[in-house]
C-alpha cells in the first residue's frame, strides 16, 4: 500500500510528495521546501512516521520544484535522479530564482543518475513506472503506480488545465501529445497528483478538460 503525503510549499504553491509503504522506505519527489519552516515540516513528518528516505526524484527542474533539492540531498544523504533532457532547465534554476526574487536559493546538486521511460522506480515493496511526458519541460517525467492507480504527474496535467508552455523548452503540441498518448492511455480511475492545485482523475480530465477536447 502506497501512502502519499503532499506538502504545498514556496511562493509558487508547489506540491511536493513523499511516497512511502509499509516497509517505511520512502521517496521524495519535487522538494519545494524553501523556507526553514517548510524544511522543518518535512523533517517532522519523516521523523514522526519513522520513514527512511531512499531516493530524491524530480519530475522536471523548474525552480519551484527544485528549491529543496539541496536540503533534501544533504539532510538525508540522497543523490538527485531526473531525466537527462532537463539538464538545461536545472541549469537555469539560479537565473530563475533571481528573476522571481527568491533570495538565498541553495543550488541543487547535479544528478548522479538519469531516468528514462525504460526504468522503474523501486522502494520498499513498491514499483513505479516512468512515463516520459515532455512539453511543459523538455525532460518531464511522471511516476505511475499501476497497483494503486496513481500518477505523480508534475506539471503536465492539472484539474481542468494543463502545464504552461511559454517557458524555455516548452511546446504546446508536444505537451498535448504527451497527455493524449501517455496519460490518457491509463484507465479512467487513475488519480493524478499534480504539481499544483488539487488532485484529479484521468476520466474527469478526458471529459472536462477544455484544453484537451
Amino acid at each position: 500500500m502506497v501512502n502519499i503525503k503532499h506538502f504545498t510549499f514556496n511562493p509558487f504553491q508547489e506540491n511536493m510528495y513523499v511516497l512511502s509503504d509499509d516497509t517505511k522506505e520512502c521517496i521524495i519527489v519535487d522538494p519545494g521546501c524553501y523556507q526553514r519552516n517548510e524544511q522543518q515540516e518535512l523533517e517532522s513528518y519523516i521523523a514522526q512516521n519513522g520513514l527512511n528516505p531512499m531516493r530524491l526524484l524530480n519530475t522536471h527542474c523548474h525552480i519551484d520544484h527544485v528549491l529543496g533539492n539541496k536540503f533534501v540531498a544533504s539532510t538525508y544523504g540522497l543523490e538527485l535522479e531526473m531525466h537527462r533532457a532537463d539538464l538545461p532547465t536545472l541549469g537555469m534554476a539560479q537565473r530563475s530564482a533571481d528573476m522571481y526574487g527568491i533570495h538565498g536559493y541553495e543550488a541543487s546538486p547535479e544528478p548522479t543518475k538519469f531516468l528514462d521511460e525504460s526504468d522503474t522506480i523501486e522502494f520498499g515493496t513498491t514499483s513505479l513506472e516512468i512515463l516520459f511526458v515532455p512539453g511543459h519541460a523538455p525532460g518531464h517525467i511522471a511516476f505511475v503506480s499501476h497497483a494503486q492507480k496513481i500518477v505523480i504527474g508534475g506539471d503536465v496535467l492539472f484539474h481542468r488545465s494543463i502545464g504552461r508552455t511559454d517557458l524555455p523548452g516548452g511546446d504546446t503540441q508536444t505537451l498535448i501529445d504527451s497527455i493524449k498518448n501517455k496519460l490518457f492511455t491509463l484507465e479512467d480511475d487513475y488519480r493524478v497528483y499534480s504539481g499544483h492545485g488539487i488532485t484529479t482523475t484521468i476520466g474527469f480530465e478526458k471529459a472536462n478538460n477544455p484544453f484537451l477536447s
